[in-house]
């Protein structure tokens, strides 16, 4: 967000007195790193593990990057699982393409989040990029994908694993 107020203000800068300033939104579509048909593009893209490592899966306190690569190799992948939080129930899983663009995150049991139009989501929500804003819209998580049982972990891993298209899953030892 530093790099948006930068940008932000150097532009505010450069406007004339006469015209109009750029709008916050028109900001932060200069900073995103890609377009919606990309993104899209690389959400729908099979994603398999790069080996046969043994994951453990963190426990609270800690989180853990996991690569992940397209099926010819040409893209690269991560999957995220954070537990950072203290809080048992605060967990979230993502999944990024070219190291820091989100495709999509799911946060469970953590803070309500508001969407840049300011609609309010509860604590479970699932995070997905939109061009200009990148994993800042959140939309409530979809009950075709997710189980309704919110607080098992483990299947909503695996449902998560599903809606990002991990065909080819790393391998975990899931010590919840």
């Amino acid at each position: 967000m530093i790099q948006c107020c930068r940008i932000w203000q150097e532009k505010m800068c450069e406007q004339a007195d006469d015209r109009e300033p750029i709008l916050k939104e028109e900001c932060l579509s200069l900073v995103a790193g890609l377009t919606q048909t990309e993104a899209d593009t690389l959400t729908a893209m099979d994603k398999y593990r790069i080996d046969d490592s043994l994951w453990n899966y963190p426990g609270p306190g800690y989180k853990l990057a996991i690569p992940l690569a397209s099926s010819d190799g040409r893209e690269q992948f991560f999957l995220d699982i954070n537990r950072r939080s203290r809080n048992e129930l605060k967990i979230s899983y993502q999944n990024r393409a070219r190291r820091t663009e989100i495709l999509r995150r799911l946060c469970l049991g953590g803070s309500p989040h508001r969407n840049p139009d300011h609609q309010e989501l509860d604590s479970t929500h699932l995070h997905i990029y939109r061009e200009g804003y990148g994993d800042k819209w959140t939309v409530p998580v979809p009950s075709s994908v997710f189980t309704t049982d919110t607080s098992n972990v483990g299947v909503m891993f695996s449902d998560f694993l599903q809606l990002c298209n991990i065909v080819q899953p790393p391998n975990m030892r899931m010590a919840l």
